[in-house]
């Protein structure tokens, strides 16, 4: 491990930042604040979140954004979750791949695609509940406030 912790930064609890620049990954990154001090995941969310951007690559060219799941060491935050890690918001897919915010409501928004990304993530045994306000994306997203332009995945 401690050959590991040399190359991906990690919190006490042994929680590790996502790769936040893979080049063949089939994801992007971001969040509030920038440069992963938001993005520390249990060790569960994050083989869980390597296995969804596998298994997206094999469908889509497009990268899916995946932003805050925890600091470092989870201390409380503006949100009433995202600290133990286990918690993930990612944005809805844009029609034209770029790496970008859009709401349901928007033109550039690919609701087909979406609801094939949430459907990779509620095919994992792990996943509980995502909350997503476009209700025709997936049929088991509950809607929630200010999730319009991403959704909230729990496992």
């Amino acid at each position: 491990m401690e050959q590991l912790s040399q190359l991906q930064p990690h919190d006490s609890r042994t929680y590790f930042m996502l790769p936040q620049a893979p080049e063949e990954a089939g994801y992007y990154v971001y969040g509030t604040p920038s440069g992963g001090r938001f993005q520390y995941a249990h060790p569960s969310m994050m083989t869980m979140l390597l296995w969804v951007e596998r298994e997206w690559s094999t469908i889509d060219n497009r990268k899916f954004g995946i932003g805050n799941i925890s600091k470092a060491d989870g201390p409380r935050n503006e949100h009433s979750s995202h600290m133990n890690g286990l918690q993930v918001d990612v944005r809805a897919v844009r029609i034209d791949g770029l790496q970008l915010s859009v709401t349901w409501h928007d033109s550039q928004y690919d609701q087909e695609a979406t609801g094939r990304l949430i459907g990779i993530f509620f095919s994992h045994p792990l996943v509980s509940k995502i909350l997503f306000n476009d209700k025709r994306a997936h049929p088991r997203v509950k809607p929630w406030p200010h999730h319009d332009n991403h959704f909230h995945v729990e496992i």
